[in-house]
Protein backbone atom coordinates (compact mmCIF):
# COMPACT_ATOMS: atom_id res chain seq x y z
CA UNK A 1 0.00 0.00 0.00
CA UNK A 2 1.28 3.47 -0.78
CA UNK A 3 1.96 5.26 2.50
CA UNK A 4 3.55 8.65 2.33
CA UNK A 5 3.50 11.30 5.04
CA UNK A 6 4.25 14.49 3.20
CA UNK A 7 5.57 13.47 -0.13
CA UNK A 8 3.37 13.04 1.96
CA UNK A 9 3.79 11.83 2.13
CA UNK A 10 3.15 11.90 3.25
CA UNK A 11 4.75 14.11 3.79
CA UNK A 12 4.33 13.36 4.82
CA UNK A 13 0.31 14.29 5.86
CA UNK A 14 -3.67 15.08 5.64
CA UNK A 15 -6.53 16.27 7.74
CA UNK A 16 -10.26 16.09 7.49
CA UNK A 17 -13.75 17.58 7.60
CA UNK A 18 -16.05 18.89 4.94
CA UNK A 19 -14.52 21.37 2.55
CA UNK A 20 -17.59 23.58 2.37
CA UNK A 21 -16.23 27.14 2.68
CA UNK A 22 -18.06 29.42 5.07
CA UNK A 23 -17.17 33.11 5.45
CA UNK A 24 -17.31 34.80 8.83
CA UNK A 25 -17.02 38.58 8.87
CA UNK A 26 -15.57 39.92 12.11
CA UNK A 27 -13.84 38.18 15.00
CA UNK A 28 -13.44 34.41 15.07
CA UNK A 29 -12.89 31.85 17.78
CA UNK A 30 -9.74 30.57 16.14
CA UNK A 31 -7.84 33.87 16.25
CA UNK A 32 -4.27 33.45 17.43
CA UNK A 33 -2.89 35.28 20.40
CA UNK A 34 0.15 36.50 18.47
CA UNK A 35 -1.79 38.03 15.58
CA UNK A 36 -1.60 41.84 15.39
CA UNK A 37 -4.72 44.01 15.61
CA UNK A 38 -6.95 44.11 12.54
CA UNK A 39 -8.24 47.40 11.18
CA UNK A 40 -11.08 46.26 8.97
CA UNK A 41 -11.80 45.54 5.32
CA UNK A 42 -10.11 42.46 3.91
CA UNK A 43 -7.97 42.13 7.04
CA UNK A 44 -11.17 41.72 9.08
CA UNK A 45 -12.66 39.06 6.79
CA UNK A 46 -12.33 35.57 8.17
CA UNK A 47 -12.66 32.07 6.78
CA UNK A 48 -13.01 29.37 9.44
CA UNK A 49 -12.16 32.04 12.02
CA UNK A 50 -8.85 32.90 10.30
CA UNK A 51 -8.11 36.31 8.73
CA UNK A 52 -8.17 36.03 4.94
CA UNK A 53 -4.61 37.32 4.48
CA UNK A 54 -3.24 34.76 6.93
CA UNK A 55 -5.23 32.01 5.25
CA UNK A 56 -3.79 32.97 1.86
CA UNK A 57 -0.27 32.80 3.27
CA UNK A 58 -0.92 29.42 4.92
CA UNK A 59 -2.51 27.88 1.83
CA UNK A 60 0.31 29.20 -0.34
CA UNK A 61 2.93 27.41 1.76
CA UNK A 62 0.99 24.14 1.56
CA UNK A 63 0.61 24.57 -2.20
CA UNK A 64 4.36 25.07 -2.57
CA UNK A 65 5.08 21.96 -0.51
CA UNK A 66 2.80 19.94 -2.75
CA UNK A 67 4.45 21.37 -5.84
CA UNK A 68 7.82 19.95 -4.75
CA UNK A 69 6.48 16.69 -6.18
CA UNK A 70 7.71 18.08 -9.51
CA UNK A 71 11.11 16.41 -9.07
CA UNK A 72 9.96 13.01 -7.84
CA UNK A 73 10.26 11.08 -11.11
CA UNK A 74 13.33 13.04 -12.23
CA UNK A 75 15.14 12.11 -9.03
CA UNK A 76 14.38 8.39 -9.30
CA UNK A 77 15.42 8.30 -12.96
CA UNK A 78 18.57 10.29 -12.20
CA UNK A 79 19.64 7.84 -9.51
CA UNK A 80 18.79 4.87 -11.73
CA UNK A 81 20.18 6.02 -15.07
CA UNK A 82 22.92 8.58 -14.36
CA UNK A 83 24.31 7.20 -11.10
CA UNK A 84 23.57 3.57 -12.11
CA UNK A 85 22.24 2.55 -8.70
CA UNK A 86 20.41 -0.72 -8.02
CA UNK A 87 16.78 -0.80 -6.82
CA UNK A 88 17.90 -1.36 -3.21
CA UNK A 89 20.43 1.48 -3.43
CA UNK A 90 17.88 3.88 -4.91
CA UNK A 91 15.48 3.05 -2.07
CA UNK A 92 18.15 3.71 0.55
CA UNK A 93 19.28 7.01 -0.99
CA UNK A 94 15.71 8.24 -1.38
CA UNK A 95 14.82 7.10 2.13
CA UNK A 96 17.38 9.60 3.44
CA UNK A 97 14.75 12.26 2.76
CA UNK A 98 12.86 10.92 5.80
CA UNK A 99 15.74 11.62 8.20
CA UNK A 100 15.05 15.37 8.64
CA UNK A 101 11.40 14.53 9.18
CA UNK A 102 12.28 12.26 12.10
CA UNK A 103 13.77 15.16 14.09
CA UNK A 104 10.88 17.57 13.65
CA UNK A 105 10.64 18.24 17.42
CA UNK A 106 13.96 20.10 17.11
CA UNK A 107 12.43 22.49 14.59
CA UNK A 108 9.41 22.78 16.85
CA UNK A 109 11.52 23.66 19.89
CA UNK A 110 13.42 26.25 17.87
CA UNK A 111 10.29 27.78 16.37
CA UNK A 112 8.40 27.92 19.66
CA UNK A 113 11.35 28.96 21.85
CA UNK A 114 13.84 30.94 19.76
CA UNK A 115 12.39 33.83 17.73
CA UNK A 116 14.53 35.04 14.84
CA UNK A 117 14.48 38.79 14.34
CA UNK A 118 11.53 38.86 16.74
CA UNK A 119 9.40 36.30 14.86
CA UNK A 120 8.68 32.66 15.67
CA UNK A 121 7.16 31.71 12.32
CA UNK A 122 7.84 33.91 9.30
CA UNK A 123 11.62 34.14 9.81
CA UNK A 124 11.90 30.35 9.79
CA UNK A 125 9.77 30.11 6.65
CA UNK A 126 12.08 32.54 4.88
CA UNK A 127 15.24 30.62 5.83
CA UNK A 128 13.65 27.30 4.84
CA UNK A 129 12.71 28.60 1.41
CA UNK A 130 16.26 29.71 0.68
CA UNK A 131 17.83 26.49 2.00
CA UNK A 132 15.50 24.30 -0.03
CA UNK A 133 16.17 26.23 -3.22
CA UNK A 134 19.94 26.07 -2.69
CA UNK A 135 19.76 22.29 -2.25
CA UNK A 136 18.12 21.83 -5.64
CA UNK A 137 20.61 24.16 -7.33
CA UNK A 138 23.38 21.99 -5.87
CA UNK A 139 21.56 18.88 -7.14
CA UNK A 140 21.22 20.34 -10.63
CA UNK A 141 24.83 21.44 -11.09
CA UNK A 142 27.13 19.45 -8.82
CA UNK A 143 25.74 16.04 -7.83
CA UNK A 144 27.64 13.17 -9.46
CA UNK A 145 27.74 10.49 -6.74
CA UNK A 146 25.34 8.77 -4.32
CA UNK A 147 26.89 10.64 -1.37
CA UNK A 148 26.39 14.03 -2.99
CA UNK A 149 22.86 13.07 -3.97
CA UNK A 150 22.15 12.12 -0.37
CA UNK A 151 23.50 15.48 0.85
CA UNK A 152 21.23 17.34 -1.58
CA UNK A 153 18.20 15.23 -0.68
CA UNK A 154 18.71 15.67 3.07
CA UNK A 155 19.33 19.43 2.74
CA UNK A 156 16.16 19.90 0.73
CA UNK A 157 14.21 17.78 3.20
CA UNK A 158 15.45 19.92 6.11
CA UNK A 159 14.01 23.01 4.45
CA UNK A 160 10.72 21.29 3.67
CA UNK A 161 10.37 19.61 7.07
CA UNK A 162 11.12 22.76 9.05
CA UNK A 163 8.67 24.85 7.01
CA UNK A 164 6.12 22.09 7.49
CA UNK A 165 6.50 22.32 11.28
CA UNK A 166 6.12 26.08 11.22
CA UNK A 167 3.06 26.21 8.98
CA UNK A 168 1.42 23.35 10.88
CA UNK A 169 1.86 25.29 14.10
CA UNK A 170 0.26 28.35 12.52
CA UNK A 171 -2.71 26.22 11.48
CA UNK A 172 -3.06 24.79 14.98
CA UNK A 173 -2.86 28.28 16.52
CA UNK A 174 -5.65 29.43 14.24
CA UNK A 175 -7.87 26.36 14.73
CA UNK A 176 -8.43 26.05 18.47
CA UNK A 177 -12.18 26.07 17.90
CA UNK A 178 -12.92 22.36 17.38
CA UNK A 179 -15.96 23.23 15.26
CA UNK A 180 -13.67 24.68 12.57
CA UNK A 181 -10.41 22.80 13.19
CA UNK A 182 -11.12 19.96 10.80
CA UNK A 183 -12.41 22.26 8.08
CA UNK A 184 -9.35 24.50 8.19
CA UNK A 185 -6.92 21.59 8.19
CA UNK A 186 -8.78 19.87 5.38
CA UNK A 187 -8.60 23.07 3.32
CA UNK A 188 -4.85 23.25 3.94
CA UNK A 189 -4.32 19.74 2.70
CA UNK A 190 -6.58 20.34 -0.26
CA UNK A 191 -4.16 23.14 -1.16
CA UNK A 192 -1.22 20.75 -0.73
CA UNK A 193 -2.92 18.19 -2.94
CA UNK A 194 -3.66 20.83 -5.57
CA UNK A 195 0.03 21.73 -5.75
CA UNK A 196 0.93 18.06 -5.98
CA UNK A 197 -1.60 17.49 -8.77
CA UNK A 198 -0.36 20.41 -10.86
CA UNK A 199 3.30 19.42 -10.49
CA UNK A 200 2.58 15.72 -11.10
CA UNK A 201 0.79 16.51 -14.33
CA UNK A 202 3.97 17.98 -15.80
CA UNK A 203 6.62 15.94 -13.93
CA UNK A 204 7.07 13.11 -16.43
CA UNK A 205 6.89 15.20 -19.59
CA UNK A 206 9.37 17.73 -18.22
CA UNK A 207 11.91 14.95 -17.67
CA UNK A 208 11.62 13.99 -21.34
CA UNK A 209 11.92 17.63 -22.44
CA UNK A 210 14.51 19.01 -20.00
CA UNK A 211 16.24 15.96 -18.55
CA UNK A 212 16.57 15.28 -14.85
CA UNK A 213 18.99 18.13 -14.14
CA UNK A 214 16.74 20.55 -16.00
CA UNK A 215 13.84 19.55 -13.77
CA UNK A 216 16.04 20.07 -10.71
CA UNK A 217 16.76 23.64 -11.86
CA UNK A 218 13.05 24.28 -12.26
CA UNK A 219 12.35 22.74 -8.86
CA UNK A 220 14.83 25.15 -7.27
CA UNK A 221 12.48 28.02 -8.12
CA UNK A 222 9.53 26.54 -6.24
CA UNK A 223 10.76 26.94 -2.62
CA UNK A 224 11.43 30.62 -3.25
CA UNK A 225 7.66 31.06 -3.25
CA UNK A 226 7.65 30.01 0.41
CA UNK A 227 10.09 32.85 1.07
CA UNK A 228 7.82 35.35 -0.68
CA UNK A 229 4.51 34.14 0.74
CA UNK A 230 5.86 34.27 4.30
CA UNK A 231 5.72 38.07 4.19
CA UNK A 232 1.91 37.90 3.97
CA UNK A 233 1.70 36.14 7.34
CA UNK A 234 0.65 38.45 10.17
CA UNK A 235 2.66 37.85 13.32
CA UNK A 236 3.35 40.01 16.33
CA UNK A 237 6.98 40.55 17.20
CA UNK A 238 8.10 38.89 20.42
CA UNK A 239 9.23 41.53 22.90
CA UNK A 240 9.88 42.02 26.59
CA UNK A 241 10.35 39.29 29.17
CA UNK A 242 9.42 36.46 26.80
CA UNK A 243 12.21 37.19 24.34
CA UNK A 244 14.75 37.76 27.15
CA UNK A 245 13.97 34.51 28.93
CA UNK A 246 17.01 32.15 28.78
CA UNK A 247 16.87 29.62 25.97
CA UNK A 248 17.48 26.70 28.34
CA UNK A 249 14.50 27.77 30.45
CA UNK A 250 12.30 28.12 27.38
CA UNK A 251 13.30 24.69 26.11
CA UNK A 252 12.62 23.21 29.54
CA UNK A 253 9.16 24.79 29.58
CA UNK A 254 8.43 23.39 26.13
CA UNK A 255 9.65 19.93 27.13
CA UNK A 256 7.42 19.89 30.20
CA UNK A 257 4.37 20.91 28.18
CA UNK A 258 5.22 18.30 25.55
CA UNK A 259 5.61 15.54 28.14
CA UNK A 260 2.22 16.41 29.60
CA UNK A 261 0.58 16.36 26.18
CA UNK A 262 1.98 13.05 24.96
CA UNK A 263 0.79 11.24 28.08
CA UNK A 264 -2.76 11.55 26.81
CA UNK A 265 -3.86 8.08 25.63
CA UNK A 266 -5.92 9.59 22.82
CA UNK A 267 -2.64 10.67 21.17
CA UNK A 268 -0.06 8.20 22.48
CA UNK A 269 -1.68 4.89 21.59
CA UNK A 270 -2.96 5.78 18.10
CA UNK A 271 0.47 7.24 17.33
CA UNK A 272 2.26 4.04 18.36
CA UNK A 273 -0.15 2.03 16.26
CA UNK A 274 0.34 4.20 13.18
CA UNK A 275 4.10 3.96 13.68
CA UNK A 276 3.82 0.19 13.31
CA UNK A 277 1.55 0.64 10.31
CA UNK A 278 4.11 2.90 8.63
CA UNK A 279 7.03 0.65 9.57
CA UNK A 280 5.83 -2.32 7.53
CA UNK A 281 8.11 -3.00 4.50
CA UNK A 282 7.49 -0.92 1.41
CA UNK A 283 8.80 -2.28 -1.94
CA UNK A 284 8.15 0.98 -3.81
CA UNK A 285 11.74 1.30 -5.04
CA UNK A 286 11.70 -2.15 -6.61
CA UNK A 287 8.32 -1.43 -8.15
CA UNK A 288 9.66 1.73 -9.80
CA UNK A 289 12.38 -0.31 -11.50
CA UNK A 290 9.88 -3.00 -12.46
CA UNK A 291 7.59 -0.47 -14.13
CA UNK A 292 10.35 1.44 -15.92
CA UNK A 293 12.62 -1.47 -16.90
CA UNK A 294 10.42 -4.58 -17.12
CA UNK A 295 7.16 -2.99 -18.29
CA UNK A 296 8.87 -0.23 -20.26
CA UNK A 297 6.84 2.67 -18.87
CA UNK A 298 8.14 6.00 -20.20
CA UNK A 299 8.84 9.02 -17.96
CA UNK A 300 5.74 10.67 -19.40
CA UNK A 301 3.54 7.73 -18.42
CA UNK A 302 5.17 7.49 -14.99
CA UNK A 303 4.20 11.13 -14.60
CA UNK A 304 0.62 10.22 -15.46
CA UNK A 305 0.68 7.52 -12.77
CA UNK A 306 2.00 10.10 -10.32
CA UNK A 307 -0.75 12.49 -11.40
CA UNK A 308 -3.44 9.87 -10.81
CA UNK A 309 -2.09 9.22 -7.32
CA UNK A 310 -2.41 12.91 -6.44
CA UNK A 311 -5.97 13.10 -7.74
CA UNK A 312 -6.72 10.01 -5.69
CA UNK A 313 -5.35 11.84 -2.65
CA UNK A 314 -8.16 14.36 -2.99
CA UNK A 315 -10.63 11.53 -3.49
CA UNK A 316 -9.42 9.97 -0.25
CA UNK A 317 -10.04 13.23 1.61
CA UNK A 318 -13.53 13.42 0.12
CA UNK A 319 -14.40 9.84 1.03
CA UNK A 320 -13.26 10.34 4.60
CA UNK A 321 -15.09 13.67 4.97
CA UNK A 322 -18.39 12.26 3.81
CA UNK A 323 -18.33 8.75 5.21
CA UNK A 324 -15.81 8.12 7.97
CA UNK A 325 -15.54 11.16 10.24
CA UNK A 326 -17.79 9.64 12.89
CA UNK A 327 -16.54 6.07 12.53
CA UNK A 328 -14.29 4.88 15.40
CA UNK A 329 -10.61 4.99 14.52
CA UNK A 330 -10.15 1.33 15.36
CA UNK A 331 -12.80 0.35 12.83
CA UNK A 332 -11.33 2.63 10.16
CA UNK A 333 -7.84 1.19 10.52
CA UNK A 334 -9.04 -2.40 10.64
CA UNK A 335 -10.83 -2.16 7.32
CA UNK A 336 -8.08 -0.07 5.74
CA UNK A 337 -5.50 -2.75 6.58
CA UNK A 338 -7.68 -5.60 5.36
CA UNK A 339 -8.68 -3.72 2.20
CA UNK A 340 -5.07 -2.73 1.61
CA UNK A 341 -3.96 -6.35 1.73
CA UNK A 342 -6.72 -7.56 -0.60
CA UNK A 343 -6.43 -4.74 -3.12
CA UNK A 344 -2.65 -4.58 -2.81
CA UNK A 345 -2.55 -8.21 -3.86
CA UNK A 346 -3.70 -7.09 -7.30
CA UNK A 347 -0.11 -5.94 -7.84
CA UNK A 348 0.75 -9.62 -8.12
CA UNK A 349 -1.43 -9.77 -11.23
CA UNK A 350 0.70 -7.06 -12.82
CA UNK A 351 3.93 -8.80 -11.84
CA UNK A 352 2.80 -12.17 -13.20
CA UNK A 353 1.29 -10.62 -16.33
CA UNK A 354 -2.08 -12.20 -15.59
CA UNK A 355 -3.76 -8.83 -16.09
CA UNK A 356 -3.18 -9.26 -19.84
CA UNK A 357 -4.98 -12.61 -19.70
CA UNK A 358 -7.92 -10.67 -18.25
CA UNK A 359 -7.71 -8.25 -21.16
CA UNK A 360 -6.31 -5.35 -19.12
CA UNK A 361 -3.19 -3.61 -20.40
CA UNK A 362 -0.27 -2.90 -18.07
CA UNK A 363 -0.85 0.84 -18.36
CA UNK A 364 -4.55 0.75 -17.47
CA UNK A 365 -3.96 -1.70 -14.65
CA UNK A 366 -1.15 0.41 -13.16
CA UNK A 367 -3.28 3.56 -13.23
CA UNK A 368 -6.25 1.89 -11.57
CA UNK A 369 -4.14 0.14 -8.97
CA UNK A 370 -2.38 3.38 -8.05
CA UNK A 371 -5.65 5.26 -7.65
CA UNK A 372 -7.23 2.68 -5.34
CA UNK A 373 -4.19 2.19 -3.11
CA UNK A 374 -3.62 5.93 -2.77
CA UNK A 375 -7.20 6.44 -1.57
CA UNK A 376 -6.68 3.71 1.02
CA UNK A 377 -3.40 5.23 2.14
CA UNK A 378 -5.08 8.60 2.61
CA UNK A 379 -7.92 7.06 4.61
CA UNK A 380 -5.42 5.48 6.99
CA UNK A 381 -3.60 8.73 7.75
CA UNK A 382 -6.21 11.46 8.09
CA UNK A 383 -7.98 10.68 11.41
CA UNK A 384 -4.99 10.99 13.72
CA UNK A 385 -3.93 14.39 12.44
CA UNK A 386 -7.20 16.18 13.16
CA UNK A 387 -7.29 14.58 16.59
CA UNK A 388 -3.72 15.74 17.25
CA UNK A 389 -4.50 19.32 16.24
CA UNK A 390 -7.56 19.46 18.48
CA UNK A 391 -5.65 18.58 21.66
CA UNK A 392 -2.46 20.61 21.11
CA UNK A 393 -1.98 22.80 24.22
CA UNK A 394 -1.25 26.48 23.69
CA UNK A 395 2.44 27.35 23.53
CA UNK A 396 3.64 23.95 22.32
CA UNK A 397 1.78 23.64 19.02
CA UNK A 398 4.80 23.24 16.79
CA UNK A 399 6.59 20.91 19.19
CA UNK A 400 3.72 18.49 19.77
CA UNK A 401 2.65 18.32 16.16
CA UNK A 402 6.28 17.89 15.13
CA UNK A 403 6.75 15.05 17.62
CA UNK A 404 3.74 13.18 16.30
CA UNK A 405 4.80 13.59 12.68
CA UNK A 406 8.37 12.69 13.56
CA UNK A 407 7.23 9.36 14.96
CA UNK A 408 5.19 8.65 11.85
CA UNK A 409 8.01 9.58 9.51
CA UNK A 410 10.39 7.40 11.52
CA UNK A 411 8.03 4.56 10.73
CA UNK A 412 8.12 5.45 7.04
CA UNK A 413 11.91 5.54 7.10
CA UNK A 414 12.04 2.10 8.70
CA UNK A 415 9.44 0.75 6.26
CA UNK A 416 11.38 2.01 3.23
CA UNK A 417 14.67 0.71 4.62
CA UNK A 418 13.14 -2.70 5.31
CA UNK A 419 11.77 -2.71 1.78
CA UNK A 420 15.25 -1.97 0.42
CA UNK A 421 16.74 -4.75 2.55
CA UNK A 422 14.16 -7.26 1.35
CA UNK A 423 14.73 -6.14 -2.24
CA UNK A 424 18.42 -6.94 -1.86
CA UNK A 425 17.68 -10.18 0.00
CA UNK A 426 15.39 -11.43 -2.78
CA UNK A 427 17.96 -10.49 -5.41
CA UNK A 428 15.76 -8.04 -7.32
CA UNK A 429 17.90 -5.83 -9.56
CA UNK A 430 17.40 -3.62 -12.60
CA UNK A 431 17.84 -6.70 -14.80
CA UNK A 432 16.49 -9.52 -12.62
CA UNK A 433 12.86 -9.53 -11.47
CA UNK A 434 12.50 -13.29 -10.99
CA UNK A 435 11.75 -12.91 -7.27
CA UNK A 436 9.58 -9.80 -7.59
CA UNK A 437 6.43 -11.84 -6.92
CA UNK A 438 7.92 -13.27 -3.70
CA UNK A 439 9.15 -9.83 -2.58
CA UNK A 440 5.76 -8.15 -2.94
CA UNK A 441 3.95 -11.14 -1.39
CA UNK A 442 6.19 -10.95 1.68
CA UNK A 443 5.61 -7.22 2.08
CA UNK A 444 1.84 -7.67 1.76
CA UNK A 445 1.77 -10.33 4.47
CA UNK A 446 3.84 -8.17 6.83
CA UNK A 447 1.39 -5.30 6.32
CA UNK A 448 -1.19 -7.39 8.19
CA UNK A 449 0.86 -7.31 11.41
CA UNK A 450 -0.75 -4.07 12.73
CA UNK A 451 -4.09 -5.91 12.90
CA UNK A 452 -2.84 -7.59 16.07
CA UNK A 453 -2.31 -4.19 17.73
CA UNK A 454 -5.66 -2.54 16.98
CA UNK A 455 -6.50 -2.47 20.69
CA UNK A 456 -3.92 0.27 21.11
CA UNK A 457 -6.58 2.54 19.64
CA UNK A 458 -9.48 3.24 22.06
CA UNK A 459 -12.61 1.70 20.61
CA UNK A 460 -14.81 4.78 20.91
CA UNK A 461 -12.48 7.52 19.64
CA UNK A 462 -13.49 9.27 16.42
CA UNK A 463 -11.96 12.20 14.59
CA UNK A 464 -14.70 14.57 15.70
CA UNK A 465 -14.24 14.14 19.44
Amino acid sequence: MSRNIRERRGRGAAEDDDVEVSVVVGGGAGKAADSPPRKGGLLNTELYGVPATDLCAILSVYFVQGSMNLSRIAQSLFLKDELNLTPAQVSLVESSSYIPWTIKPIYGFLSDSLPLNGYKRKSYLQICGILNSAAWIFYAYYVDSPVMATVAIVSSAVGTACSDVVVDSVVVERSRDQATAGSLQSLCWMSYAAGAIVSSFFSGRLVQELGSRGVFKLTACVPLLTFLFSFALHERRVRGAESKKPLASRVSDQANKLAKAVRQPAILYPTLFIFMFQATPNPEGAFFFFKSEKLGFTPDFLGQVNFVSRVAMLAGIGVYNRSLKQVPLRTVFKWVIISGFLLGSTQLLLISGYNKTLGISDEVFALGDTAVLTVLGQLSFMPLLVLAAQICPEGVEATLFATLMSILNSGSFIGTSLGASLTSLFGVTSENFDNMFALVSTCLLLQLVPLFFLKMIPADITSEE
